[in-house]
């Protein structure tokens, strides 16, 4: 009884150090967000300083930080949007129809380096005259969540049994109408773990903002790496903005984890 008490403290003990190693980063670049430069290169102000909503202004402000989250919304949005609409028949289609090798061939689009779409991605927007537009990074955003959202999704559908449809199609469902009425439904939690997973990728994307964007449709990432110059970094200012990209996906996370853990963990255990 005793040794099972211990190993039950030693197990809290242990969560919560892995708790605070994970969430110290994030943290500390709170607390510095309200910190000047001064303070935030002085160590004698780590924990006890007067707090400021400098960094704040100065984003907000200075910088027109609102459009780059308006812009970084729109891409991730639209792009996770278009990524569902076009993932989930592919994954249903693969778990029912067991097409393991043209999973395969999605799954390598995933593998392979976002660097090596480069290029071609820049050459072929700039012969259609769509580099800085939503529909550039739209499109390039979606080569990384889509292959994504159809892997989440394959076990998904896996999971249910054949069934459900058939049953449908006797009550008169289309093969369309049975898929939509019946079986999405059904694999809500992968849907919302594979949303999330796509917007969050998109959201932090910076390789191909970087080359596709312009000053119209710039996102959050691009607009934190311009507080880095040459000869100096606005570290209030750059924490400050980092707060605010970071601070939606957890507050979304905590209120759908329970769907991400089932969503996550759907098709690994049947019979």
């Amino acid at each position: 009884m005793r040794k099972a008490k211990r190993l039950t403290y030693f197990n809290y003990v242990l969560i919560i150090l892995v708790t605070l190693i994970f969430i110290f980063p994030f943290i500390w670049m709170l607390i510095a967000s309200f910190k000047t430069q001064a303070q935030i290169m002085s160590t004698d102000t780590a924990l006890f300083f007067q707090p400021t909503f400098d960094n704040y202004r100065s984003v907000f402000g200075e910088h027109n930080f609102l459009t780059y989250i308006i812009n970084s919304f729109i891409v991730a949005f639209v792009s996770t949007v278009f990524g569902l609409i076009l993932g989930l028949p592919a994954a249903y289609a693969i778990a029912k129809y067991k097409q393991q090798k043209l999973g395969f061939v999605i799954l390598i689009a995933r593998i392979i380096p976002g660097i090596s779409f480069m290029i071609p991605w820049f050459i072929i927007f700039t012969k259609l005259n769509l580099t800085d537009s939503y529909t550039a990074l739209v499109l390039s955003h979606m080569l990384v969540g889509l292959p994504f959202i159809i892997w989440i999704m394959i076990p998904s559908f896996e999971g249910l049994p054949a069934e459900l449809e058939d049953a449908a199609r006797v009550d008169g469902c289309t093969l369309q109408g049975a898929f939509v009425k019946v079986l999405l439904p059904l694999v809500m939690p992968g849907i919302i773990t594979s949303s999330l997973m796509s917007f969050i990728l998109s959201w932090n994307n910076f390789m191909f903002a970087l080359v596709l964007s312009g000053e119209k449709t710039k996102t959050l990432p691009i607009a934190i790496f311009n507080f880095m110059s040459y000869s100096e970094i606005n570290w209030g200012a750059l924490m400050a903005a980092a707060v605010i990209i970071t601070f939606p996906i957890i507050i979304i996370s905590l209120f759908v984890q329970r769907y991400i853990i089932s969503g996550v963990t759907a098709g690994a255990v049947k019979g």
